[in-house]
């Protein structure tokens, strides 16, 4: 499955991958693979998986556009491998998640990480979580070791239910012998349906720290700030919502369910800047 234009030359590189189609709260995952490909040095796109006959395409359409020489072209859903250096070697994962055939993707994947010596693996995603937007965003982790859980607490609460590809992934991994761990920024389910720049500079500064990674995350800052500023002041035009997410702020309670879906809905309405 993976078509490769040409094989990067790489030392103990290390994987980053982020799917969507899956739970990606503020679009976390998403927007840590764009910021981290932003400051790629040497970047090469060399690989990719095509997914044209994996994909329920009503879901996940096809994308045209016109060419360079003015004509369509048609840009089919693939997974993208990008290799680069941020302080060590790094290649970047990502794409949609396919609808058909995980067990094939995920082995593809896999083998690839091994022919090109991957040493240690992340994948990266965004959870709806009971947090407020002017906290510090958390970054919860599952890992394919124990030793490696140790090194990257805090862990994610022990989950047993539906998972992603991304899951799938990582657990294939840390059976072909490569560590692997999963990084879930805490995203404020009130505003779990808007991209979040803090959500991103959370992941980006846990990457750079266990992935011994040459990142600047200063370019996120005015960002995050202009995020927090519209959240804010989304929620003064209604004090009644204001209310319940300054409870969050201050206690965390166990807000119920209906609350927490009227503040989504009210802030998801709200236009970005």
């Amino acid at each position: 499955m993976l078509s490769i234009t040409n094989r990067p030359q790489l030392r103990e590189p290390v994987m980053i991958l982020a799917l969507s189609g899956w739970v990606d709260a503020g679009l976390a995952g998403a927007g840590t693979i764009t910021a981290l490909r932003e400051q790629l040095a040497d970047a090469n796109e060399f690989a990719t998986i095509d997914l044209g006959d994996h994909m329920d395409l009503q879901q996940t359409r096809p994308v045209a556009r016109w060419a360079d020489d003015g004509n369509r072209a048609i840009d089919w859903p693939t997974i993208t491998f990008v290799a680069g250096e941020l302080g060590r070697d790094i290649v970047l994962v990502s794409g949609p998640e396919p609808s058909l055939q995980w067990p094939t993707v995920a082995s593809t994947i896999v083998d690839a990480a091994r022919r090109l010596g991957v040493q240690e693996a992340f994948t990266v995603a965004g959870m709806p979580a009971l947090a407020s937007h002017r906290r510090p965003v958390a970054v919860l982790a599952t890992a394919t070791q124990r030793s490696l859980a140790q090194e990257i607490a805090p862990l994610r609460t022990v989950y047993a239910g539906p998972t992603g590809l991304q899951t799938i992934v990582q657990r294939a991994l840390g059976d072909a012998g490569i560590r692997g761990a999963g990084l879930w920024a805490q995203v404020p389910q009130y505003v779990a349906g808007s991209p979040s720049p803090p959500a991103v500079r959370a992941l980006l500064r846990r990457l750079a720290e266990i992935g011994r990674l040459d990142l600047d995350v200063r370019p996120l800052d005015a960002r995050c700030e202009a995020y927090v500023t519209r959240v804010d002041a989304g929620l003064a035009t209604r004090p009644d919502v204001a209310e319940i997410v300054d409870r969050i702020d201050r206690e965390h309670p166990a807000a119920g369910d209906d609350l927490v879906s009227e503040i989504e809905l009210f802030l998801r309405s709200q236009p970005d800047e």
